[in-house]
């Protein structure tokens, strides 16, 4: 078993802290802290600017957490032990802030080509985004725009997003730069593929459920986040390797 280095270590403990800090004070008082540290969108009177940081350590239930945790632990350990402390630190919030701008990205455009839509036929986008804002619509703005647009709309707007997924996406994108031949294997799909394969595929797999809305691993995913910290994982991934920023003989590893 990989021995867990310091700075994944200590991801994991303040992943789990928060987690357990958000179930403990909602059972307890009633205080979501969701509602603070949760990623809202940036036009929602919910939205904070520390929001970037803080959803990258909430989590949407005890499987959601496990799941992030493990691949935390299972990529990012041997990623560490090559770059050390600080490029590590560097890279995984760099993927995490990116995975969100990219969300954000995408949420402004669904959200404004609702609002376009329904403002055109004379409803006021004053009140359009106070009912938001309160978590509550009109059930009549479903007859103005498909129940697809409006869907996206809405849930851009009201919904939050909470998980490591677009930093730990970053860190598998990573992963597959420096051990293209290590053997993964999905849970539903128990065939070891090699990370060069594997990690493109599951990425496009996410780029297809975000543009398609068919979900392949069930709702509420924000699979724009999963490609945002990719990409940002493989933009710094070829920048360093161009710039020989690390040194051509660790990517032999496999």
């Amino acid at each position: 078993m990989e021995r867990i280095t310091p700075i994944v270590k200590n991801l994991i403990i303040i992943n789990v802290i928060f987690f357990l800090a958000t179930e403990i004070m909602l059972r307890t008082s009633g205080i979501d802290l969701n509602q603070m540290l949760a990623l809202y969108y940036f036009e929602n009177s919910h939205f904070h600017l520390w929001q970037y940081i803080t959803y990258m350590f909430m989590h949407g239930g005890v499987m959601h957490i496990l799941f992030n945790m493990y691949a935390l632990w299972a990529f990012g350990t041997p990623l560490e032990k090559i770059w050390g402390a600080q490029k590590f630190l560097f890279f995984y919030f760099s993927c995490g802030i990116g995975a969100a701008l990219l969300h954000t990205g995408v949420n402004y455009y669904y959200f404004h080509q609702g609002l376009n839509a329904l403002t055109a036929k004379g409803i006021p986008e004053e009140m359009i985004r106070s009912l938001f804002d309160k978590g509550q619509y009109l059930q009549a703005w479903k007859e103005v725009i498909t129940v697809s647009d409006f869907n996206n709309m809405a849930s851009s707007y009201i919904v939050s997003t909470v998980g490591a997924s677009g930093a730990i996406y970053g860190i598998l994108v990573a992963f597959g730069f420096m051990f293209p031949d290590a053997a993964l294997m999905l849970i539903f799909f128990p065939v070891p593929i090699k990370a060069k394969y594997f990690i493109p595929i599951l990425v496009g797999l996410d780029l297809f459920s975000g543009v398609t809305g068919v979900s392949l691993f069930g709702g509420n995913i924000a699979h724009f986040a999963h490609v945002g910290g990719a990409l940002i994982g493989f933009v710094i991934m070829w920048y360093w390797r161009k710039g020989n920023s690390i040194d051509n003989n660790q990517f032999r590893y496999s």
